[in-house]
């Protein structure tokens, strides 16, 4: 008989927030695969005694096969992604694959939620996502780079809070450039801005500034940039994007 196929989110990268639903599964597993640098985040006593499988950057099929495979051969299986795996993570790509090879009946596929980039950042920052916000990921690898911009105009011209995820690599180091300049259009230079690199993890670093005078090269790969909307406002060191509480009953 087939194991159990669960993907699951291992949060911003503290084993303090690793949801207990994905380790309970964990710890359960057979076989764990992953991207080698997410499975490095996982607690090495959680992968002993386990088959274990790690690819790098851009073998997101490869690491997906291998999955299929161990469960066939009976192993309950974990797929790990970073953050939430429904968020830019693997759960999509399970799933369709299961879809395109026939494999939807034949094996029991759970998708365990785990706390995203986007709430990691927003904590660290203050209360930047209390209203309408747009989540774009900044990498063409996969999206048109038309799309992508259009997307962000989009977002920009409906006043929602923007969070921008991969905003920046070596081959693109522009694009967050753009998407600034782009919000900056529409929003005063007072607007904040909020960097957080690596949430919850040793080398964290959170930045605030304004649309008048951030950065874009405070940004990396693993940086997430949070754009306030036209009523956040700086409090203190943290952004606020006020709900309208306030105004409403004060």
């Amino acid at each position: 008989m087939p194991g159990r196929l669960s993907v699951i989110g291992l949060g911003p990268g503290s084993t303090a927030l690793l949801a207990p639903m994905a380790l309970s599964c964990l710890a359960q597993a057979g076989a764990v695969v992953g991207y080698d640098r997410y499975m490095e985040l996982v607690d090495p006593d959680l992968l002993q005694g386990k088959t274990l499988f790690s690819s790098p950057m851009k073998k997101e099929m490869e690491r997906t096969a291998k999955a299929v495979e161990f469960t066939l051969a009976g192993l309950d299986t974990v797929v790990v992604s970073s953050g939430d795996s429904g968020i830019y993570g693997m759960a999509g790509l399970v799933l369709e694959y299961l879809e395109r090879e026939g494999l939807l009946d034949a094996i029991d596929l759970e998708i365990v939620p785990g706390i995203p980039a986007l709430c990691a950042a927003a904590a660290l920052l203050g209360a930047p996502l209390m209203h309408d916000f747009a989540s774009i990921s900044l990498s063409d690898l996969l999206t048109p780079l038309p799309t992508i911009m259009k997307r962000i105009r989009c977002a920009v011209e409906g006043d929602f809070v923007i969070v921008l995820y991969n905003p920046k690599s070596r081959k693109r180091d522009s694009y967050l450039g753009q998407a600034l300049a782009m919000a900056a259009e529409h929003r005063g230079p007072d607007t904040p801005v909020g960097f957080v690199r690596n949430a919850y993890r040793p080398d964290q670093d959170v930045r605030v500034a304004t649309l008048g005078s951030c950065d874009p090269e405070w940004a990396d790969m693993l940086t997430t940039v949070v754009i306030g909307n036209s009523a956040s406002r700086l409090a203190g060191d943290k952004i606020l994007t006020p709900r309208g509480y306030f105004e409403k009953y004060g």
